[in-house]
């Protein structure tokens, strides 16, 4: 089994994931991971697709003849699959505030000094319900390594969230 990871920008217009997908699956290939999202006036994806040798290759070359028709950036690259942790445990990290400047810098500063892996993280921005204040949220997996004691992870962890003016909760990742 091969893996390639697809990345995909452009205008943001009905039926671009029905295109995408229609290669992927016209090549043979099997979407094992994705995320997609409109930004502004444009829309990203990114997609781990597995498929045998030939199907890999033949989607190299559908998806270099997509972007080259049209207004649409694709880049593709081949990997593997990720090895499974067993040294380490599983998190969820679930941040709200009112938005401002580093917060992901911040939060990402404080797993990276601390070796913790961040796998997956998503933000948005929006009007906070009755106020219409700009609010921010940060949502996380991480994986903890095995060896850090969670408690005191977890106090300094609030300790800096208190400092930032960060709601925020971390606890393990549940299925």
């Amino acid at each position: 089994m091969q893996f390639i990871v697809v990345s995909a920008l452009g205008s943001d217009r009905t039926g671009l994931i029905y295109d995408l997908t229609r290669i992927v699956l016209d090549c043979g290939g099997n979407i094992v991971d994705s995320r997609m999202s409109a930004f502004g006036n444009e829309f990203a994806m990114l997609l781990l697709v597995s498929g045998n040798w030939h199907t890999i290759a033949k989607l190299e070359n559908e998806l270099k003849k997509l972007s080259e028709a049209g207004d649409i950036t694709i880049s593709t690259r081949r990997t593997g699959q990720r090895p499974l942790r067993k040294d380490a445990l599983t998190y969820s990290v679930d941040v709200v505030a009112l938005d401002q400047p580093g917060i992901v810098h911040h939060l990402a500063g404080f797993f990276s000094s601390r070796g913790i892996d961040i796998s997956d993280l998503s933000t948005r921005s929006y009007a906070a319900a009755h106020t219409g204040a700009p609010m921010f949220s940060v949502q996380m997996i991480v994986h903890i390594p095995a060896k850090i004691h969670i408690a005191a992870l977890r106090e300094e962890f609030m300790d800096l969230c208190d400092q930032l003016n960060l709601d925020a909760i971390l606890e393990p990742l549940k299925s």
